[in-house]
C-alpha cells in the first residue's frame, strides 16, 4: 500500500506558529523533504524533531520528485517542508503534488502560516476578493505582460518581493497600474513586523529614503469597477455615433440591436442614440 505525502506548514517568523499537527505529524514520518536542509535543521532541533531529511528544492524537483514518489509508492509516509509557510505556494512542492497525483498517491495538508493570507489580513485592503502573484517574473517579456494583465484587476493583488527589489517592483507597478493603495508588509510575526500603508507613489519615495529590510508582501487594491466602466465609456465616447454604430453593423447586428449596443456602452438610453442619429441623417 503506498504512503502518504504531507504537506505541512511551517512558521513565516515566529516558531509559536508552528501547530501541534505539524510537530507530531514530522516525527512520524518516514522522511522530511526540505528545501533547504540546512535552515530547516534549526527548526527541527528547536521542536526536538529526529526524522531523517532529504532535500528538495527548485533545482532538483524532477529528479529528486522522481525518487520521493518511488519511495512513496513503496509505503513509506513523507513530510514535505518548505523554508517557511504552506509548501506548493510558490515553491517546487507544486512539482511533487503533480507527481503524486499522477501516481495515485495520496496528499493530504497540515495547514499553517502563509505569508500571502496574513499580510492580506492585516493590510486594511478588501479581502473577499483576491489575486495572488506570488513573485513577478524575472524574464522581462513575461514581467511586463503580468502587469499589463494587472492593470484592469478587480480583485486586491498579493505580491511577494524580496527587500533588495522592492523599490524597482513598487516603481515598475506605479507605472503600470498608476496610483493605487497599497499595503507594504513586512518581516510578517516576527519582532519587527511593520505594515506600511500609503499608495504606490508614496511608497516609491518613502522606499527611496528608507533601505528596505526583510521579506515584503504587497498587497495593491485592485481597480474598481465604476472606473472600468469609465474608462470602457471613454473609449466609446471617443468615437463618432456613426462609427460606433458601424462597429456593430458592420458585424451583422440588426440596426435596432446595435442602437441598443451602442446605447449600453455610452451609459444613455436607447431613445437619445436614436434621436441623435436621426438629427444626423436630417442635417
Amino acid at each position: 500500500m503506498a504512503g502518504t505525502l504531507y504537506l505541512c506548514a511551517t512558521p513565516i517568523g515566529n516558531l509559536e506558529d508552528m501547530t501541534f499537527r505539524a510537530v507530531r505529524t514530522l516525527k512520524e514520518a518516514d522522511l522530511i523533504a526540505a528545501e533547504d536542509t540546512r535552515n530547516s535543521i534549526k527548526l527541527l532541533n528547536h521542536f526536538e524533531i529526529r526524522t531523517p531529511m532529504t532535500s528538495y528544492h527548485e533545482y532538483n524537483k524532477i529528479e529528486k520528485g522522481k525518487k520521493l514518489t518511488a519511495l512513496l509508492l513503496e509505503g513509506k509516509n513523507i513530510a514535505l517542508i518548505t523554508d517557511a509557510g504552506t509548501p506548493g505556494i510558490s515553491d517546487p512542492g507544486e512539482e511533487l503534488v503533480k507527481m503524486c497525483h499522477e501516481a495515485g498517491i495520496t496528499v493530504t495538508a497540515v495547514p499553517g502560516a502563509a505569508a500571502c493570507v496574513t499580510a492580506l489580513t492585516i493590510s486594511g485592503l478588501p479581502t473577499r476578493r483576491f489575486a495572488f502573484e506570488a513573485f513577478l517574473p524575472s524574464d522581462k517579456k513575461e514581467r511586463r505582460d503580468v502587469l499589463e494583465e494587472l492593470k484592469d484587476e478587480t480583485r486586491t493583488i498579493v505580491i511577494y518581493e524580496a527587500p533588495h527589489r522592492l523599490l524597482r517592483t513598487l516603481e515598475e507597478l506605479l507605472e503600470a497600474l498608476g496610483d493605487r493603495q497599497v499595503s507594504v508588509c513586512r518581516e510578517l510575526t516576527k519582532k519587527h513586523e511593520t505594515v506600511y500603508r500609503s499608495t504606490l507613489e508614496e511608497a516609491c519615495a518613502y522606499y527611496k529614503a528608507q533601505e528596505p529590510r526583510g521579506e515584503c508582501v504587497l498587497v495593491i487594491r485592485g481597480k474598481s469597477r465604476e472606473e472600468l466602466r469609465r474608462q470602457s465609456q471613454k473609449k466609446w465616447e471617443e468615437m463618432s455615433l456613426e462609427e460606433h454604430m458601424a462597429y456593430y453593423t458592420d458585424q451583422g447586428v440588426e440596426r435596432k440591436e446595435a442602437m441598443k449596443k451602442v446605447a449600453k456602452d455610452r451609459g444613455v438610453s436607447k431613445r437619445e442614440i436614436y434621436q441623435a442619429l436621426l438629427q444626423r441623417e436630417e442635417e
